[in-house]
């Protein structure tokens, strides 16, 4: 439930961690990196997110890269012609 603080709508770290099921230490990680937006902190200590950040988490969290693969390996899944 987003708590409502001068007219906007946070969520909690605590809830972004469950939707997505990653721990606190990777979106720690993630926020170090600069990789998802840093959050706000309320009087209590607690991070929060505002919905427009929750939905850049979401984002990075479901993004699928490309691995690094070695030229050479690659030749083992062309298919020959």
């Amino acid at each position: 439930m987003p708590v409502s603080i001068n007219g906007i709508d946070y969520f909690s770290a605590s809830e972004i961690l469950r939707e997505l099921g990653v721990s606190r230490q990777t979106l720690y990680r993630w926020r170090q990196d600069g990789k998802v937006p840093p959050g706000h902190r309320f009087r209590d200590g607690k991070l929060l997110f505002e919905l427009n950040e929750v939905e850049e988490i979401r984002e990075f969290a479901s993004r699928i890269d490309h691995a690094d693969v070695p030229r050479e390996q690659m030749r083992l899944f062309r298919r020959s012609i």
